[in-house]
């Protein structure tokens, strides 16, 4: 049992712990017995943060099963191996090597040191973020449903944002709130900092600190913060741009939107893009065009250590900074005057060819068993479902049974990580001291 095998299979026992759970009479509405694939495909989109969904979680779930849903997404956003560690740390079980070894893994850690404190950061960090995205939403939730629903609404909506899950306790998502600032701007900040990593958060804090405090800046900026917050940026920021050019004329997303709230939306279409899942507009409704700049999106996804998917955008600045690097003739490359090593390199490419041969050949297994929806369509929801993202075109509900599993393997792949998972079948690497003679041939 190594390692990726323990994270593997701790991520199904949840998944099949949440499905046993929701299908109960109390997760329900009606009282009765729920359907196997319906509480199957809600329980592996919790878990892996996704979003979603086959049902209309508002009205066909009970309190008490979108409480489960909750907190399957606390657990998924977390990890398996954070949330089991750590309540074994509270038990007062000595951390051992081999907890340490998951969660680097788990977290995509460089070293080893500090991972009992680390994963304590990361606990109360998430609980500051929830708890204050909670409180900023009970000024938009509670004029409108009252204060018990609105405290409900205000912990659940927080949970579900900064976990990057996307589940929404309205039929319509968030469309209804689509000209609130303070929404958009809660939301928003919840899933750019779940998604851009714990690591990230910390570093951040220390160089806000010293700033206030007015302190010889003594905190060094990793190449990880570096890649990460402006790969961030880049895509937050282009992506706001180009879907607005696309959809501004469409009046089924943005056109009949005055010029602030065609912004807004556009800035909330480009965060939740991010493997969020949320929605203000009907994607259904949106152009090819936005479709495949929100389907590019999806596909890159927030970044390591994170409750994001997707390739993340420290492999997308890799693999960009090497193709730059042979478009220069240069032989090695470098990021802020730091070289990439090797095996960064080819972790880089592994991922991406990974992912997109994954992306394929779900695409092909969903367009056999439902020929007759749309191409752009089908390679929408794959993506989405890979990059537990959660955004539909409202195609969700209609497919087959065989195409709601090929989603939930989707999802799981993507919330493991695809290295993650063959790592697991495969079992670890036996090293080898053999060196084989190399012999260039024609690429390109």
């Amino acid at each position: 049992m190594t390692v990726s095998r323990s994270i593997c299979l701790g991520f199904i026992a949840v998944i099949l712990v949440g499905t046993l759970l929701l299908m109960m009479p109390i997760a329900t509405t009606s009282g009765q017995w729920n359907d196997p694939i319906v509480a199957l495909f809600t329980s592996t989109s919790a878990v892996c943060v996704t979003g979603h969904v086959v049902v209309d979680t508002a009205t066909y779930f009970s309190r008490t099963g979108q409480g489960i849903i909750m907190l399957l997404i606390q657990v998924g956003g977390l990890g398996y191996m954070t949330v089991t560690t750590f309540l074994l740390l509270l038990l007062g079980r000595r951390f051992g090597l081999k907890d340490k070894i998951a969660i680097q893994q788990a977290l995509d850690r460089r070293a080893l040191q500090g991972s009992n404190q680390i994963l304590q950061s990361i606990v109360a960090t998430t609980l500051l973020f929830e708890l204050t995205g909670a409180f900023l939403l009970l000024w938009v939730f509670v004029p409108d449903v009252g204060w018990a629903k609105g405290l409900w609404f205000s912990v659940f909506h927080s949970v579900s944002a900064f976990n990057n899950a996307g589940f929404a306790l309205f039929s319509d998502n968030l469309v209804g709130y689509q000209g609130s600032f303070l929404l958009n701007l809660v939301i928003t900040g919840l899933i750019i900092f779940g998604g851009i990593g714990y690591e990230v958060i910390f570093e951040l804090y220390l160089l806000v600190r010293e700033r206030i405090l007015r302190q010889k800046l003594r905190t060094v900026r990793s190449l990880n913060f570096r890649v990460a917050v402006s790969t961030t940026l880049f895509l937050l920021i282009g992506g706001t741009v180009a879907i607005w050019l696309i959809e501004m004329r469409n009046t089924k997303t943005l056109g009949n939107l005055a010029l602030p709230q065609q912004l807004l939306a556009a800035w909330f279409q480009s965060v939740t893009s991010r493997t969020a899942g949320f929605n203000t507009i009907d994607n259904g409704q949106m152009s090819n065009a936005g479709l495949f700049v929100t389907i590019a999106l999806m596909l890159v996804g927030g970044s390591p250590g994170g409750t994001a998917g997707g390739i993340k955008t420290t492999t997308a600045r890799v693999l960009t900074s090497c193709t730059q690097a042979i478009l220069q003739g240069k032989e090695s490359v470098s990021i802020y005057k730091r070289q990439v090593p090797l095996s960064l390199l080819l972790k880089a490419v592994g991922v991406t060819v990974g992912s997109l041969a994954t992306v394929i050949v779900a695409t092909i297994c969903i367009s056999l068993a439902d020929p007759q929806l749309d191409f752009i369509r089908i390679l929408f929801e794959v993506a989405s479902a890979f990059g537990t993202v959660g955004l539909s075109t409202g195609i969700t509900a209609g497919l087959t049974p065989v195409s709601k599993l090929v989603l939930v393997a989707m999802m799981y792949i993507g919330r493991v990580g695809v290295l993650l998972l063959i790592g697991a079948l495969l079992g670890d690497p036996k090293p080898s001291a053999v060196r084989y003679p190399e012999e260039s041939l024609l690429v390109g």
